[in-house]
C-alpha cells in the first residue's frame, strides 16, 4: 500500500463533491466509446476507496503495474479539464486566460482580425480587474497581431504597445515589493504573535518602517492599496496597535466596497479584511461594532462561500473565529458549546488543507470555551492539539498559552499528581521561546508555592498575585497574555468563590453599560 499522500490523483478525487464528480463523467463520456474506458474504470475505484490501495486498481481495472502510472496521469489531467471548465464561469482569471489561449489558436490559423478583437475584449476585462499577469500575456501577443495586421506605418502602434508594457511592468513590480512587505510581516506574526519587547520595536520600525512610509502618499492602483493596508494591518497588529490595525482593516474592505467586481476577483482578500475587522474590534472590545460587522459577514459569506471549496473553507473559518469570539466575550460558554459539533466537522472535512495556524486558532478558542464551562478535561483535550504541534516557531505565542491554560486546567481539575512536572516543563517550554516575561514569572512564581501552600494563607497568595498581575493588563509588551488568558477573572473567580463564567459575564454587562452611556453621550452632543 502506497501513502495516500504521494497519489496526487486519489487526493484530487477526494476533494470533489457530487456536481464535479457528476460533470466529470459527463465530459469523460462526451466521446461515443468513453464509457467503459480504463481511466474511468480507475475514477470509480479510486472514488470508492477509504485509503488509497495498490492492489484493488489493479485487480478491478484488470491492468499491468506497468501501465498504471499513465493512466493515472490520463485520469488526472481529464479531471483538472473538467474542472476547468465547470468553473470558468466564476472565476475572472480562468476566463481571460482561456480567451488568450483561443486568441493564439485564431492567431496560429492565420485569422489576425479575429485574434485582435478577443484580444482587445480581453484587455479591457484585465485592466478593469487588474490582472496585470495575464494583461501583460494579453499585450505580448497583441504585438505579433499587430504586427501581421497593420500594413501602415507601424512605429506609433510600436511606441504604443510599449509604454503600455512599461506601466503593465512597473505595476507588477510595485506588486510584487508589497506583496513581499505584507508575506515578510504575516510570517513574522506566525512565528513571533505579538512585539514582546522594545527590542522587537525597534528592529520592526528599523526594518519596516521607512519601507512602508515610501508607498504612503503615491498614487495606487487597487491591487497595490490592497497590498499596502494588509502589510500597514500586520505591522500594527504586531506593534500592539489595534486601533491602527482596524482603521487600515475598514480602508481594505472599503477598497472593495468601492470596486465590488472584485470581491468574486479576490474573495479571499475580501474575507481576510473582515477577519482584521472582527479581530480588531474583538481585541478593543467595541462589542456593538463587532456584533453588527459578524452580521454582515454572516450576510455576505453566504454567497461568496459558493464560490468554490476554498472560499467555503475560509468563510467558515473566520465566521467560527467570530463567533467563538463573541461566545467568550458574553461569558455564554454553555450557550456556545453548539459551536463545537460544527466546527469539529469543519476540521475533519477541511484536515488536510487547513494552515496549522488556523486550526490552531479554533483548538484554542474552542478549548477556552469548555474552560468556561469548567469542563477541563474537553479543555484539555483540545489544548492536547496546539501541544503536539511539533514546529514551535508557527504561532509559538498560541503555543505558549495553550501550555499555560492547560496547566490552569490541570490544577482546577485536581490533577496535581504530576503538577510539579508540568509546571517544570511550561516553564523551560516558554524559556526555550525566549517568551519569559515578567508577568509570566510571576504567574509560574505562584503555582510553584502550590505544594507548599496551605488553604488558609491561599487566599492571601491569590490575592498577591492579583495584585502583582493588575498593572500588567495594561503594559505595552505584556497585555497581549490577557487577550488570549483571562487570568485576573480567573483570580477574581478564585478569590470571590463565584463561577468563573459569572466573572466573565459581570465584566460583559460592564462593558454593554459602558457602551451605552458612550452613545448616549455622543447623541447629546451638539
Amino acid at each position: 500500500m502506497q501513502s495516500e499522500r504521494r497519489e496526487s490523483v486519489f487526493e484530487l478525487i477526494k476533494t470533489m463533491n457530487k456536481a464535479e464528480k457528476r460533470n466529470f463523467k459527463l465530459y469523460a463520456t462526451r466521446l461515443a466509446g468513453n464509457e467503459g474506458a480504463k481511466f474511468l474504470q480507475l475514477f470509480d475505484a479510486l472514488d470508492e476507496m477509504e485509503s488509497y490501495d495498490e492492489g484493488k486498481i489493479l485487480r478491478r481495472c484488470s491492468v499491468k503495474k506497468e501501465q498504471l502510472p499513465n493512466m493515472k496521469a490520463h485520469l488526472y489531467r481529464q479531471i483538472l479539464v473538467s474542472l476547468r471548465l465547470l468553473n470558468a464561469g466564476h472565476s475572472v482569471r480562468l476566463q481571460l486566460r482561456e480567451q488568450v489561449d483561443f486568441a493564439r489558436i485564431l492567431f496560429d490559423k492565420g485569422l489576425y482580425r479575429q485574434a485582435g478583437k478577443l484580444l482587445d475584449k480581453a484587455a479591457v476585462q484585465a485592466e478593469e480587474s487588474e490582472q496585470f499577469t495575464i494583461l501583460l500575456d494579453i499585450v505580448d501577443l497583441q504585438k505579433q497581431v499587430k504586427v501581421m495586421n497593420v500594413p501602415t506605418e507601424m512605429t506609433p502602434v510600436a511606441d504604443n504597445i510599449n509604454r503600455q508594457s512599461v506601466r503593465i511592468f512597473d505595476r507588477l513590480e510595485n506588486i510584487g515589493e508589497l506583496y513581499n512587505l505584507s508575506v515578510r510581516l504575516h510570517s513574522l506574526h506566525l512565528q513571533l504573535g505579538y512585539a514582546r519587547s522594545q527590542k522587537d520595536l525597534d528592529l520592526l520600525d528599523l526594518y519596516f518602517k521607512p519601507k512602508l512610509d515610501l508607498w504612503r502618499d503615491r498614487v495606487l492602483s487597487f491591487t497595490e492599496r490592497f497590498y499596502f493596508y494588509q502589510a500597514m494591518a500586520w505591522y500594527h497588529y504586531i506593534r500592539h496597535n489595534f486601533a491602527y490595525s482596524y482603521r487600515y482593516g475598514r480602508a481594505w474592505i472599503a477598497l472593495f466596497e468601492q470596486k465590488p467586481r472584485m470581491k468574486q476577483v479576490l474573495y479571499d482578500s475580501y474575507m481576510h479584511g473582515y477577519a482584521w475587522l472582527l479581530e480588531g474590534m474583538y481585541l478593543m472590545r467595541k462589542y456593538s461594532l463587532f456584533v453588527e460587522t459578524l452580521r454582515t459577514f454572516e450576510s455576505e459569506s453566504t454567497e461568496l462561500a459558493g464560490i468554490n471549496e476554498n472560499a467555503e473553507m475560509i468563510s467558515r473559518q473566520i465566521l467560527f473565529v467570530g463567533q467563538l469570539n463573541k461566545c467568550l466575550l458574553e461569558g455564554a460558554f454553555k450557550e456556545g458549546l453548539w459551536l463545537v459539533r460544527n466546527i469539529d466537522g469543519y476540521l475533519r472535512k477541511f484536515s488536510k488543507k487547513l494552515i496549522v495556524s488556523d486550526r490552531m486558532m479554533l483548538n484554542y478558542k474552542i478549548a477556552c470555551l469548555y474552560f468556561g464551562d469548567g469542563n477541563y478535561a474537553r479543555c484539555m483535550e483540545y489544548l492536547s492539539f496546539i501541544i503536539a504541534v511539533k514546529d514551535p516557531q508557527i504561532r509559538r505565542d498560541l503555543q505558549c498559552y495553550g501550555r499555560m491554560l492547560n496547566l490552569i486546567a490541570s490544577y482546577d481539575a485536581g490533577i496535581d499528581y504530576n503538577l510539579d512536572y508540568q509546571i517544570r516543563s511550561v516553564y523551560t517550554f516558554i524559556v526555550k521561546m525566549k517568551d519569559m516575561t515578567d508577568m509570566k514569572r510571576a504567574f509560574f512564581l505562584f503555582f510553584k508555592k502550590l505544594s507548599g501552600t496551605g488553604a488558609l494563607s491561599m487566599k492571601q497568595e491569590l490575592k498577591a498575585l492579583y495584585k502583582r498581575l493588575k498593572p500588567y493588563e495594561t503594559h505595552p509588551y505584556e497585555r497581549r497574555t490577557f487577550y488570549y488568558l483571562d487570568l485576573m477573572s480567573w483570580l477574581e473567580s478564585k478569590i470571590s468563590g463565584r463561577n468563573f463564567g459569572d466573572i466573565v459575564r459581570g465584566k460583559f454587562d460592564r462593558l454593554l453599560a459602558e457602551e451605552h452611556r458612550a452613545k448616549g453621550g455622543d447623541r447629546q452632543r451638539p
